[in-house]
């Protein structure tokens, strides 16, 4: 839920609600459920310790195999999220709409309008999050490196081709 929305549902100020949800993170650890946050949003998802019974509980839409296109993308998304198609489509070099589409129905990522011009960015949806076991983006394996390594890289292509 939307920190915002919970306030407004609540009566209370947004500060209010965010030292709660600290609280309540802290009260939750070493639990079974967890509160985890993502940008504005947080929500109660199974603890990362809990990950093997989740498995198999919510393992079936990841049971089948992703392909090497599908997994570069998706990684992309989870470290670069949100970010856009056309975004997705220079990094990887190729068009990705089949390959969002994909992993949208699968549920491992959510689009987000970003204007009313039907401009749209995707992000990792909880029910990945969830899935590895990762409570906030900072937990994701070499997140900063990775993020600076894609952007060194957009900015060496974007430099050769204005060198062309």
């Amino acid at each position: 839920m939307n920190i915002k929305k919970l306030a407004t549902i609540l009566g209370v100020q947004e500060f209010e609600v965010l030292e709660a949800v600290k609280k309540l993170q802290e009260k939750l650890q070493d639990r079974g459920i967890v509160l985890m946050r993502k940008d504005d949003f947080i929500t109660l998802v199974t603890s990362p310790v809990s990950s093997e019974f989740t498995k198999v509980i919510i393992g079936e839409e990841f049971n089948t195999g992703l392909t090497k296109v599908a997994l570069e993308t998706l990684a992309i998304v989870v470290y670069k999220g949100p970010i856009s198609r056309t975004d997705i489509d220079y990094i990887r070099g190729v068009n990705s709409s089949f390959v969002l589409r994909n992993l949208l129905v699968r549920g491992l990522v959510e689009r987000v309008a970003v204007n009313q011009a039907c401009s749209c960015q995707y992000k990792p949806t909880f029910k990945l999050l969830q899935y590895l076991g990762i409570l906030n983006m900072e937990d994701l394996p070499e997140y900063k490196n990775f993020d600076k390594k894609i952007d060194d890289f957009i900015k060496e292509q974007k430099n050769d081709n204005h060198a062309e």
